[in-house]
């Protein structure tokens, strides 16, 4: 699971696009801000969340986490960190923040869990920098 975090326009849905393209989704990927989940068929199913709309901590029952993390698929949350009390001990919390220029980002990977913090050093060498600033799982 990935759980993306940032301000508004600050890329997370062009990083979702971004990344089902990566799986091989060939249909337009939409921002799920008012449907809150769509999925889209690649290589692997991708469930793509956004929970910037929920009012409730209920409401994230009606997502049924368990079973699309069960699917054998990718889930993205869009806004994850509304709903960390609810989410599993093992994700990837990727951090969107604005870079200097209109157009600059600055990204930030950050493992939680145990499942995760196993993948750390595989992700450092894929992207060839340190994940989450070097600070240890």
């Amino acid at each position: 699971m990935l759980v993306l975090v940032g301000d508004l326009g600050a890329g997370k849905t062009a990083f979702s696009k971004a990344y089902g393209a990566a799986l091989g989704v060939t249909e337009p990927m939409t921002s799920p801000t008012f449907t809150l989940a769509r999925e889209y068929q690649g290589r692997l199913p991708l469930h793509h969340l956004d929970v910037y709309r929920l009012e409730m901590m209920s409401e994230v029952l009606d997502l049924d986490l368990p079973d699309l993390l069960d699917s054998g698929g990718v889930v993205l949350i869009e806004w994850g960190d509304a709903i960390l009390s609810t989410l599993p001990a093992d994700f990837l919390e990727i951090r969107f923040t604005f870079g200097e220029g209109d157009d600059d980002r600055h990204i930030e990977l950050r493992p939680v869990g145990a499942r995760w913090c196993g993948r750390e050093a595989a992700l450092a060498d894929a992207l060839g920098t340190s994940i989450a600033g070097g600070e240890p799982c």
